[in-house]
């Protein structure tokens, strides 16, 4: 019941948060990523995982962490959002790492893409007072990348094995 709880509820609640915070701020918060570990955690607890299946989720982790930050040491995204990669690739494990890494930057360029079409157009003046919304228009911004990254955890999840895990 746990298990199921952190997957259905906990799990999607934190990567909107992310995601929300990211498309708002372009940061993403530690407690969040903490949050998201010490769910994994948890998950990993109530669903029984046995030791070598801990171990590919960290060996997932620590893979998604070294690859968040060679991104962000290339400038390509920001540190939130290598942190949020290496936290989803624990969750998700070396099974279904490189289908989330697909997933996410598919997202991701999709985001790109409707980003900069919308920065090549006029804001309208209903639109123009709120700040969140100046930075997203702004053509120096970034991508908040956080946004990619929850949708494309969001999408795969149900094809997941800790859903099946979860699911029984």
């Amino acid at each position: 019941m746990i298990a199921e709880a952190l997957l259905f509820f906990a799990l999607p609640a934190l990567l909107l948060a992310a995601a929300a915070w990211d498309l708002a701020s372009y940061t993403i918060p530690n407690w969040l990523q903490f949050a998201l570990l010490a769910g994994f955690a948890v998950f990993v607890l109530a669903a029984g995982l046995a030791p070598a299946e801990m171990g590919n989720h960290l060996i997932a982790g620590v893979a998604g962490l070294a690859a968040g930050f060679t991104l962000f040491a290339f400038g390509y995204i920001g540190g939130g959002d290598a942190k949020l990669f290496a936290c989803m690739a624990a969750w998700f494990g070396l099974h279904d790492l490189m289908d989330y890494a697909l997933a996410a930057s598919l997202f991701g360029g999709a985001l790109t893409l409707a980003l900069l079409t919308m920065r090549r157009l006029p804001l309208p003046a209903t639109l123009a007072g709120q700040a969140w919304i100046l930075r997203l228009h702004d053509e120096r911004a970034g991508i908040p990348y956080g946004v990619a990254l929850a949708a494309g955890g969001l999408a795969i999840l149900p094809y997941t094995d800790v859903f099946r895990t979860a699911v029984g």
